[in-house]
Parts: C-alpha cells; sequence; structure tokens
C-alpha cells in the first residue's frame, strides 16, 4: 500500500508538465489562452483541459476582458501565487543540473542582485539543508523515536 503524501497530493493538482507550464506564463504575466499556447507549446485543446482544471482547483480565476467576442485572462488567486517560490526552486535546480550553457532565464530581485532562491526555516529564518530536520509524522502517523 502507497504512503499517504502531501507531495503525491499536491502532484494530482500540478504535477503534469503542461500545467507547471501554464503556471509559469500565468505568473510571467502571461494570462490570456494564446499567449499562453505560444510560450508553452502545448495543444490548444490539451491547455484548455489544463486551465480549465487549474480554475476548477481553486489555483486560477477567468476573468472576462472582452465582451464580443466573449475573451479571458487567467489570473492567480492566492492558492496559485503560493506556489511561486516552487516554480522558482524548481527553475533553480533546473538551471544548475539540467540545462547546459547558460540559464534561459534570469530574474532579477528587488535588491538589484540576480534571484537566486534559498528555503529558509520560517521559525529561525536559517537555510534548510539537507540533513537539518526529520519526520515528526508520516502518512499521518507518528513516527516513533
Amino acid at each position: 500500500m502507497a504512503r499517504t503524501c502531501s507531495i503525491a497530493n499536491a502532484l494530482e493538482v500540478i504535477g503534469e508538465r503542461w500545467t507547471l507550464l501554464a503556471l509559469r506564463e500565468v505568473l510571467l504575466g502571461n494570462r490570456r489562452f494564446d499567449q499562453i499556447v505560444q510560450q508553452t507549446g502545448a495543444s490548444r485543446d490539451i491547455l484548455a483541459t489544463r486551465l480549465r482544471k487549474l480554475v476548477e482547483v481553486g489555483l486560477l480565476e477567468r476573468r472576462q476582458y472582452e465582451l464580443h467576442p466573449p475573451r479571458y485572462e487567467y489570473h492567480l488567486t492566492e492558492t496559485g501565487q503560493s506556489l511561486h517560490t516552487v516554480l522558482l526552486t524548481l527553475m533553480d535546480w533546473g538551471d544548475r543540473h539540467v540545462t547546459q550553457g547558460p540559464p534561459p532565464t534570469v530574474l532579477e530581485h528587488s535588491c538589484g542582485e540576480v534571484l537566486r532562491p534559498k528555503v529558509v526555516c520560517e521559525h529561525c529564518n536559517e537555510p534548510v539543508e539537507l540533513g537539518d530536520s526529520r519526520a515528526v509524522r508520516l502518512g499521518g502517523q507518528p513516527v516513533e523515536r
């Protein structure tokens, strides 16, 4: 029997390739369907399905920007906005371990420097490194010490 896992639960919502790329585009400010199609390379029918699911699960909302014909833009909800750091760290991992040559996309932080995301503990503000944490509950069950 598979372990109950928050990562598996999250992947049920955002684990498909075109879903993450569509979210990337909306985060970058490309909110219209044709822009998202062009920048992701997804087929129109697949992208329409993915966007509809993202609206259904509450990550995106559709806002009408033209009446005749009716046209819509996609905007991140608060829940969708919370994926920003996930996508930044995934991009950083890809730049470091997958992409050959210089990173295709470089973001500048408001401080003026190139953005390099870092995960820190909310409580102590220290960087989170492998080995710094331990499970206290797995699959909904307490872990015995």
